[in-house]
């Protein structure tokens, strides 16, 4: 009795083991599927970021700002985007993208990447768990190639092309790859979460983007003096519609901007893209109410570069900000940049045909240190030894405000100084302004032997 007793218990357990086993594989295999199922859609999402990044660039930009020159210049400004998205592409996969991601020093990467060497499917878990390093790379490719291009709006209608190109390239690896490693490169002397000695929150690219490339922009601006005829001769927009259509294109590629630098498909993509549509609707009204009290009128040209403030300045806080404080950034960013455009621009009387130091310098530069104050770990936690610790000044934190102005500090020091070398060495080696002949009659024809609009066809 007590054999078939002992038996019987043997056989329940083997059976047991055997369910047991099986279990385990059922469970194995189920999360197996989960996490491909997450890889594929956060993949998917990464993907469809960066084709809307890309269509910031063109045709977004290329709109935006060719609608804002004059006629005989519009292939020639359209035409700065268009080479930028091509030239920008070589460059990163050469060296670029090891610059920026490379391991390297506290400053600049190393040459791991060149080439694209060892980016392949596989996830490169320093940066992005569950999509490909190929990905990874790709989505940051699109940001290295709208910076240089906002750029171009300060130098519309006097750059020579060739120059440009020279510029960009130097440029980009002068500031925006050293830049983008500092805030956003393992080790990086401003990476809020990978090591960096001051953390400065810029979620996707306050300062990497906006600031370096506004500052920049400027300087270009006063090295290449103003354009022939300006003050005396009318230089109004030829054509408003054009413009129109590139803000709203700016507006819908923007979510793959700020909510892709989430690089999943989850909430916090989900939460940065709230605030980055909330961002440009506050800024689109808060430049039309400033122009509406000042002139009477509200006009269009307002209202879509009130949008664009309001993206800039939501850009770095778009991934640490509740809603609320997103209408309050874009807001503010509407009225700060019209008074930029405006008052500060006439009262220093520098030519910076397209704006983009007022709207990216100066609304990058609130943004960023808006976000040390609205920086919430209710948005996007920050552990240290497993303990979630407080963000911005809402969270208990002022002193993230200080980390904040050193980010900027740095961005700007290192737009200036790096502009005003690349553009020393342009200028000594082929020149960087076309003549009076060559300006006066239009880039397009000048540079490239074409013409916008030809009403003969």
């Amino acid at each position: 009795m007590r054999r078939n007793a002992f038996q019987f218990l043997c056989l329940m357990a083997g059976a047991a083991g055997v369910l047991g086993a099986q279990d385990a594989d059922k469970i194995a295999a189920v999360e197996s599927a989960v996490k491909s199922a997450q890889s594929a859609g956060d993949n998917a999402w990464m993907l469809a970021s960066s084709a809307l990044v890309l269509m910031m660039t063109g045709p977004g930009l290329a709109l935006f700002y060719g609608g804002l020159v004059r006629k005989k210049n519009v292939l020639g400004t359209m035409m700065q985007s268009f080479v930028l998205m091509a030239f920008i592409t070589v460059l990163w996969a050469l060296v670029g993208y090891s610059l920026a991601f490379g391991e390297g020093s506290r400053f600049i990467g190393d040459l791991r990447y060149a080439l694209m060497n060892g980016v392949g499917m596989d996830p490169n878990p320093t940066y992005a768990a569950t999509i490909p390093h190929l990905t990874f790379s790709v989505f940051q490719l699109m940001f290295a190639i709208i910076t240089p291009a906002l750029i171009t709006g300060a130098f519309a209608e006097r750059m020579r092309f060739s120059a440009m190109l020279l510029f960009m390239t130097l440029w980009a690896l002068i500031v925006y790859f050293p830049m983008a490693h500092m805030v956003w490169g393992n080790g990086g002397l401003l990476n809020a979460y990978l090591g960096g000695v001051f953390p400065c929150f810029d979620f996707a690219g306050g300062t990497v983007v906006h600031i370096t490339s506004g500052v920049s922009a400027l300087i270009c601006a006063i090295y290449l003096g103003k354009r022939h005829g300006y003050g005396s001769e009318t230089m109004k927009p030829h054509s408003m519609v054009l413009s129109f259509i590139g803000a709203c294109l700016l507006w819908v590629g923007w979510f793959g901007f700020n909510a892709g630098s989430a690089l999943g498909a989850g909430g916090l993509a989900a939460s940065a893209f709230v605030a980055t549509h909330f961002g440009a609707a506050a800024g689109a009204l808060g430049w039309m109410l400033a122009e509406w009290f000042k002139h009477g009128k509200p006009s269009v040209l307002g209202g879509i570069s009130g949008c664009v403030a309001g993206l800039v300045a939501i850009t770095p806080a778009s991934g640490f900000v509740k809603p609320m404080p997103a209408l309050l950034i874009g807001l503010a960013a509407g009225f700060l940049c019209y008074m930029m455009v405006t008052a500060v621009k006439q009262k220093f009387g520098y030519d910076d045909s397209l704006d983009a130091f007022g709207v990216h310098g100066g609304g990058g530069t609130l943004g960023a240190l808006l976000t040390g104050v609205f920086a919430t770990n209710q948005v996007n936690s920050a552990q240290i030894n497993g303990q979630t610790v407080p963000l911005g000044l809402v969270d208990g934190n002022p002193g993230q405000i200080l980390n904040q102005a050193i980010g900027v500090g740095v961005a700007i020091l290192l737009a200036v100084v790096g502009t005003f070398i690349a553009l020393k060495i342009c200028d000594a080696l082929i020149g960087v302004r076309v003549d009076v002949k060559e300006e006066v009659t239009g880039l397009d024809l000048s540079m490239h032997g074409e013409e916008g609009y030809s009403l003969e066809a």
